[in-house]
């Protein structure tokens, strides 16, 4: 499917990352999206706001908080709506219950969470990468979710664009992250027409109403949806449910239902799985990285290659589900890996426990409030390389 040319402004631009996460979501046929104001992330459904009338047939609304804001979407969906929301990591820790529900109702849903320092309040107006593991593990109990990292404004249309693709083959929660830096980052953004931009549709069921159960798996593990007020049978529920939608609570459906939840996601992961690699074969030291600490460490690289250090750099565009083989395959040959983040410490321990003893596994951490320096994750590089 093609995305509708309504809703595409195509062309050259300048603009800013939340301003391009949002005309993605456009393109991707995102035409409901409910959020709180909130600093870093306000600009997206703002823009949202001021561009739905023109493409026409959708709806902003200002949610009371950011709690309402994450149900009010997941209503738009079982009316037949794309639908996102937009916030930053405090907003995220409110909606966290919802997520969770997000996961067990097996609804396409995207998240734009464009990240600032914390815990708390933290840096409104200054970037850091603190939500990372939270995204991932925020909500409580056992599901799988998708998390694309963007590092530039062009990204942000294009990861938002591949969000909403993801969401509704897989029917799960993705999350957006941008940080402060790539939110508020002016640079040129390429939109192309519409016909040349893929839209993934959603599963509708092929099923009549008489045959049609809400959690009947339908493509693969992946059941078919339908439409509020379509005729078709419509029951479900936070709790452990049946292929009907009915609460079932005991051991045998949490286990069909948990381990369905989870596989969809894993056993599809390397088609969702995407990562960037430069000059990480022979690399005797690999830097791995997202969002918009790549920008950085590409800097850094460049500084120690001129020093005649053998490194490389891989980049996680897809941080969930990561890129576990590809990991394992570069721990075995390196002799050191590097993970440079602008938290203290989340996603190293995961490349740690991949790396499994092959090659020492460093940190180089930022709280937030900027961006790390270049000769700082140079000075990491050279020390590995001793």
């Amino acid at each position: 499917m093609k995305a509708d040319p309504k809703g595409v402004l195509t062309g050259i631009h300048f603009m800013d990352g939340n301003h391009a996460a949002c005309e993605g979501a456009l393109a991707a046929g995102c035409r409901f999206a409910a959020g709180y104001p909130i600093t870093p992330s306000t600009e997206v459904v703002e823009r949202f706001a001021a561009r739905i009338p023109v493409v026409g047939d959708g709806v902003f609304i200002q949610m009371e908080d950011e709690l309402a804001s994450s149900i009010a979407i997941q209503g738009a969906v079982w009316a037949g709506r794309k639908a996102m929301t937009v916030t930053s990591g405090p907003g995220i820790s409110l909606m966290q219950e919802h997520i969770g529900l997000a996961a067990t109702y097996e609804i396409p849903l995207v998240f734009i969470d464009v990240m600032r320092g914390g815990p708390s309040t933290g840096l409104p107006t200054l970037p850091a990468q603190g939500d990372i593991m939270q995204v991932k593990w925020g909500s409580h109990g056992d599901y799988e979710i998708i998390t694309l990292a963007t590092s530039s404004p062009q990204e942000c249309f294009d990861l938002t664009i591949k969000a909403f693709n993801l969401a509704e083959l897989y029917r799960c929660p993705v999350f957006v992250l941008l940080d402060e830096v790539v939110g508020h980052m002016l640079e040129k953004v390429v939109i192309p027409e519409a016909d040349e931009i893929e839209v993934q549709e959603r599963l509708w069921t092929k099923k009549t109403p008489e045959e049609y159960w809400p959690y009947d798996p339908e493509y693969g593990m992946i059941p078919g949806m339908v439409k509020a007020g379509d005729g078709y049978r419509i029951h479900t529920t936070g709790l452990t449910h049946d292929h009907r939608g009915y609460p079932n609570l005991n051991t045998k459906t949490q286990y069909e239902m948990v381990n369905r939840m989870i596989n969809k996601i894993k056993d599809n992961a390397d088609k969702i799985i995407e990562y960037e690699e430069d000059g990480v074969e022979g690399a005797d030291i690999v830097v791995i990285a997202y969002g918009v600490t790549t920008r950085v460490a590409k800097k850094a690289i460049e500084d120690a290659r001129k020093k005649g250090i053998k490194v490389g750099l891989l980049k996680l565009v897809v941080v969930w589900p990561m890129p576990e083989k590809r990991i394992r395959e570069i721990a075995k040959n390196a002799k050191a890996l590097i993970v440079a983040e602008g938290n203290m410490g989340q996603l190293v321990y995961e490349v740690e426990r991949l790396a499994a003893g092959n090659c020492p596994t460093t940190l180089v951490p930022h709280p937030g409030g900027g961006v790390h320096k270049p000769e700082t994750i140079e000075k990491a590089i050279l020390e590995a390389a001793k």
